[in-house]
């Protein structure tokens, strides 16, 4: 387990609009406001795009990742971190979200990117004194949360 202790700084609550993609807008606005450490919660609507919806194989590493594609509009619930990848420092945002639409419902990484439909409400929560970041780790091929420079 790695722990680091920090404390809540600023809080900043967006509307994203109509075409905003998910998870550049967040990534943008943060960059433009210095935050590099985030808790992220949102909600609102998303369409066209692309869902992480697991490893085809959970066994096999690094893992080839299933992609469900997004194409009508799905109501949505989610939640993230934000933390500066090592090698850029840039603030980069880890969210998974449900997305539903009638009867059917799924969950998955939105990395690979979705498009907002109309609106979409986030809050970001600034975290501050963590000295965290994502370090790529080549066995599982995932940008982990570690001890790592900038």
């Amino acid at each position: 387990m790695i722990v680091s202790e920090g404390r809540i700084g600023r809080v900043f609550v967006l509307r994203l609009s109509d075409g905003d993609r998910i998870p550049d807008a967040i990534e943008a606005f943060a960059a433009s406001r210095e935050v590099t450490s985030a808790v992220v919660l949102a909600l609102g609507g998303l369409q066209k795009g692309k869902l992480v919806v697991g490893p085809e194989d959970g066994e096999v590493m690094p893992p080839t990742a299933m992609l469900a594609a997004i194409g009508a509009v799905h109501e949505a619930a989610a939640v993230g971190t934000l933390f500066p990848t090592a090698h850029h420092g840039k603030p980069t945002l880890h969210m998974h979200g449900v997305l539903g639409r009638g009867e059917e419902t799924r969950a998955g990484c939105v990395r690979p990117g979705l498009e907002v439909w109309k609106i979409f409400e986030v809050v970001v929560i600034e975290v501050l004194g963590t000295e965290l970041a994502r370090s790529h780790d080549p066995e599982t091929g995932f940008n982990l949360l570690g001890w790592a420079p900038l």
